[in-house]
């Protein structure tokens, strides 16, 4: 799952950074409307995930997390694959909201590994799994853009997507799902309507996953900008380089620390460390609006990325802690769904506070949201897992 997980997030992200090159290709476009789609093809396929995550995960409870794996990776390369021979911008809009109900392989990877890990040590394995997932999410940019540059748009579309085939065959061959004996915990069935319903009123739970949500809304409220950042930090020589470098520190500090997070959460509670991540990521983020140089800048990234490279180990690990074992896919499900919300939202706040108050406004202001999160975190007391179980059956 950890080599699946690498080569969808690297397939995922090698067509992120020539989606604006692409559209100009297309047609005589103003840069205005190059600009305008380019945000258009890339956000909607977060929104469209955004509504069906919960729904895989619940498809996974019922029928097995396998299955939705493969269903996942064969129409993501169905959908790559048709992007090669996309002539137009609405073509090329209509497929990237079709792959939208195929953008769940990581949580449903994620779902499936915390359902099949002891509690006891959740946290571990879920930062160890994360690791595949970022360490794609940093080389697919650049291999993408390498490919595109050799080879065309066409055939690194047409390579992306037999790499996305080729891990659902590393899925179908080389993974299988152990469903658990059955006990009380297991043959429990909840509706949809239930699920929802815990997740609204649970106040914990519902805390945690808004505070995925706020990471994710601070951290892409400035990567659209960050290239007219180093840009105004150290002028236009190197810049492309220097912006995949400023890109890609986040990820870095990712893989340092997202294991040793989810060893710390298994020990001490994950609340806890979560609750020490939103405060420290203020401290992280905040300095970012006053750096001097491009160097100073990097490292405060990979600061950055050390801290938030923790919260998904742990939030996931939280919901394997606490979430009966039936519904475990859809509520992590639901999860993603606000994570995917985040990365919606995040570029929209970045752009506006960035054209009202300049680009460190970003930094200063979004800062607050990782207090507001602690905060949120220091209201919320813990229940008795059983307690969970007893309030959905009611």
């Amino acid at each position: 799952m950890w080599v699946g997980s690498f080569l969808i997030s690297g397939s995922f992200t090698m067509i992120l950074p020539f989606l604006s090159l692409l559209i100009n290709s297309m047609g005589n476009y103003s840069t205005a409307f190059v600009l305008r789609w380019s945000g258009f093809v890339f956000g909607i396929t977060f929104v469209i995930a955004f509504i069906v995550s919960p729904m895989w995960g619940r498809f996974g409870d019922r029928y097995g997390r396998k299955k939705v794996l493969l269903f996942l990776s064969v129409g993501a390369s169905i959908c790559i694959f048709l992007m090669s021979f996309a002539r137009s911008v609405y073509e090329l809009f209509l497929l990237r909201l079709i792959i939208g109900f195929f953008a769940g392989f990581i949580s449903m990877a994620q779902a499936f590994i915390a359902t099949q890990t002891p509690k006891e040590i959740a946290g571990k394995v879920m930062g160890t799994l994360q690791t595949g997932a970022v360490s794609g999410g940093l080389l697919g940019p650049l291999l993408g853009g390498i490919l595109a540059d050799s080879f065309g748009f066409k055939y690194t579309f047409l390579l992306t997507s037999t790499i996305i085939f080729c891990t659902s065959l590393i899925i179908l061959f080389f993974v299988q799902e152990i469903r658990p004996i059955h006990d009380k915990e297991t043959l429990l069935s909840y509706s949809g309507k239930q699920v929802f319903r815990l997740i609204f009123t649970y106040q914990p739970l519902l805390v945690v996953m808004l505070v995925g949500m706020i990471v994710q809304i601070a951290n892409l409220s400035i990567q659209p900008l960050l290239a007219i950042y180093v840009s105004e930090l150290h002028g236009e020589q190197n810049l492309a380089f220097l912006s995949g470098a400023t890109f890609s520190a986040v990820g870095f500090g990712n893989l340092l620390m997202a294991r040793e997070w989810g060893k710390l959460g298994d020990r001490i509670g994950y609340e806890k460390v979560l609750l020490l991540l939103s405060f420290l990521g203020a401290l992280a983020f905040f300095p970012q609006a006053f750096v001097t140089s491009i160097w100073q800048l990097i490292l405060l990234r990979v600061f950055f990325g050390m801290i938030i490279g923790g919260v998904i180990p742990c939030i996931t690990a939280y919901i394997r802690h606490i979430v009966p074992y039936s519904i475990q896919g859809e509520v992590l499900g639901y999860n993603t769904s606000f994570r995917f919300l985040g990365n919606v939202i995040g570029p929209v706040i970045g752009g506006f506070l960035a054209g009202i108050y300049g680009i460190s406004s970003v930094f200063i202001i979004t800062s607050g949201l990782f207090i507001f999160g602690g905060c949120l975190l220091l209201g919320t007391k813990n229940k008795k897992v059983e307690k969970i179980g007893k309030d959905l059956a009611n």
